[in-house]
């Protein structure tokens, strides 16, 4: 048991390396996501806005310019974390193929990915929302970083299966920022008029959208929400590790050894 536990701490310790070494995702999330949502408190209009919340059953109506901030603060974790973790999978993948050659357990590195992932979300998540607060109070922001971490572990669990799956590092980081920004867009209510529409559901972001839209406006808590982020991170999850015990396997032929040929009988 204490073998195991020390395997796994390093490679938790392995994995939090690799996120310390992206120096362009820690500018981002430093720089980045105060960025764009100060630019969209400057210049979005400040109108109010009516839409169907789902999670609430109720037609609400809020300032435009606070909603839009909502949907940037998903927006901008989805495609960091994303980005975060599908760099460190692909960049890992020789050295995780190395181990598993040597025989450290494939499981350990996963769950070392998940961990750190989890340590990231969740820091970004507190980090957007505190950025927000800056502008204007959501009514429950303990709710709004639930709604956001979701939504990063969502994107999270999509990084790691791209990074597992695909062997170009141009096109994981494309269909990371265009999966993340029609999501966006096809959830917010006023770049889409039609986002209470059936379909829409089907979305990654939908249950943190809905959490967060929850947590900015009402005093209601989506429970059912809450689980949609968590349940499209493990389906990407099992993908993911599917395609990565596939890509750390020695798929080169063993060698077969020859018993020497027995003594004829006299």
């Amino acid at each position: 048991m204490n073998g195991t536990w020390r395997r796994l701490g390093t490679a938790v310790g392995f994995a939090l390396l690799e996120h310390a070494r992206n120096r362009f995702a820690l500018v981002l999330v430093l720089f980045y996501i105060p960025l764009w949502l100060s630019l969209e408190s400057w210049f979005v209009a400040r109108k109010p806005a009516s839409f169907m919340l789902r999670a609430t059953g109720r037609t609400v109506t809020v300032d435009g310019n606070h909603l839009t901030m909502i949907s940037g603060a998903i927006n901008t974790v989805t495609l960091i974390v994303g980005f975060m973790m599908f760099m460190t999978t692909f960049k890992s993948l020789a050295f995780d193929r190395r181990l598993a050659f040597a025989g450290y357990p494939r499981v350990h590195l996963l769950v070392a990915k998940v961990a750190a992932m989890t340590l990231a979300a969740a820091l970004i998540a507190a980090y957007a929302t505190a950025v927000v607060h800056c502008y204007w109070a959501p009514v429950r922001p303990g709710l709004l970083t639930a709604g956001l971490f979701t939504a990063a572990v969502a994107y999270g669990g999509i990084g790691i299966l791209l990074g597992s799956f695909l062997r170009n590092e141009l096109e994981g980081m494309f269909l990371i920022i265009m999966i993340s920004l029609l999501d966006t867009m096809l959830q917010n209510p006023i770049s889409n008029p039609e986002a209470s529409k059936d379909g829409v559901h089907l979305l990654p972001e939908y249950g943190p959208t809905q959490v967060s839209m929850a947590a900015g406006f009402t005093h209601a808590v989506p429970y059912r929400q809450l689980l949609l982020g968590p349940a499209w991170f493990a389906a990407m999850w099992l993908l993911g590790t599917a395609a990565f015990h596939l890509r750390t396997r020695d798929h080169r032929p063993r060698r077969r050894t020859h018993r020497p040929a027995g003594r004829p009988v006299d």
